[in-house]
């Protein structure tokens, strides 16, 4: 009896001496580009009710080692600090991913954390040329803006093209060089995960082609292989 109340004695100031988290912070890695793609390392940082702080190694380059920190996710799954996420489920969200999050120094607790990833805010064409030649192709270049402050360009994966007028091939708007009639036309970008965000631009057709050598008169010219030139003698 003696020997079990001495023991708990010994653990009580052990118990006074573990700090209380009074919250935790995460972030994510902003060189991941996050933006395109749906993998990112992440780091936590831990608050005390006394004010002190700890930091998760790797992203933050703190002590606390990950396999001191389990985090989970309802929209996705962590591993040693790298944050795989599904972006369709935390879309209705605006982007902000929940995670619950335990540390092995208070096994018994679980945290609720919240981690805003970059999204979508809008996007525009950005062309090349001032105007379209008649049978070259015209590359319908898309950028997407983004909240962090960053631009991509995005590719049909991620936006839809439709044009008035010619033929859309992949992402470039082509029309025959036989056309004398159109003098422009109006091109229109739809993201793909929200309709709402879209683009649109009205791209003038030049008369007259710089470079005859260019001109491509049968779209099925496009797939053909260049013939090898025989060397004179």
């Amino acid at each position: 009896m003696l020997r079990t109340i001495f023991l708990l004695l010994l653990a009580l100031p052990a118990a006074a001496q573990q700090k209380q988290v009074a919250y935790i912070t995460a972030a994510y890695d902003s060189g991941s580009v996050a933006e395109l793609y749906s993998t990112t390392p992440i780091g936590l940082e831990v608050t005390y009710a006394d004010s002190s702080k700890r930091r998760t190694a790797g992203l933050l380059k703190g002590d606390i080692r990950w396999s001191q920190v389990k985090v989970e996710s309802p929209f996705g799954e962590c591993s040693n600090g790298v944050l795989r996420f599904n972006r369709n489920a935390i879309r209705p969200d605006n982007y902000r991913m929940r995670l619950l999050v335990t540390l092995a120094e208070q096994p018994g607790k679980q945290h609720e954390v919240y981690l805003q990833l970059p999204y979508l805010t809008a996007i525009r064409f950005h062309h090349y040329a001032d105007s379209l030649k008649r049978g070259i192709h015209f590359y319908l270049n898309v950028e997407g803006i983004y909240n962090s402050g960053r631009i991509y360009p995005l590719d049909t994966s991620r936006v839809r093209l439709f044009a008035d007028k010619g033929k859309i091939i992949g992402q470039d708007l082509l029309i025959p060089q036989d056309d004398s009639s159109t003098r422009s036309i109006a091109v229109k970008a739809v993201y793909r995960g929200n309709a709402d965000i879209n683009a649109a631009s009205e791209i003038p057709v030049k008369r007259l082609p710089d470079d005859e050598s260019l001109i491509i008169q049968d779209a099925r010219d496009l797939y053909k292989k260049p013939s090898k030139k025989k060397k004179s003698n």
